[in-house]
C-alpha cells in the first residue's frame, strides 16, 4: 500500500472553511476545502489512504469514500505538493 508525505514544508494558511497551500519552489498557490486542509496536515508524516480515511471518519461528519481520498492524493502529487514516501 503506498505511503504519502508532504513534498516539502509548504506555507499553508486556513481561512474560513478554505486552505491555501503556497508551493514556494514553482509559485503556486492551491486552494482546498477543510477535508482537503485536514488531509494536508496529516501528510506531515507518512500516510495511507487507509489511515487517513479513518481519521477523517474520526473527525467529520462525511461520507467521503477511499476512492475519493486518492483521487485528491494523486492531485497533489500531480501539483507537486505531496510525493510518495520511501
Amino acid at each position: 500500500m503506498f505511503q504519502f508525505i508532504q513534498r516539502n514544508n509548504y506555507e499553508a494558511t486556513q481561512l474560513d472553511d478554505e486552505w491555501i497551500i503556497l508551493n514556494t519552489d514553482n509559485y503556486t498557490i492551491t486552494r482546498v476545502n477543510d477535508l482537503g486542509g485536514f488531509c494536508w496536515l496529516m501528510l506531515d508524516k507518512p500516510q495511507t489512504v487507509v489511515s487517513i480515511h479513518k481519521e477523517i471518519i474520526k473527525n467529520f461528519e462525511t461520507s467521503t469514500n477511499e476512492k475519493d481520498i486518492e483521487s485528491f492524493l494523486n492531485y497533489l502529487v500531480e501539483y507537486g505538493l505531496v510525493q510518495y514516501a520511501s
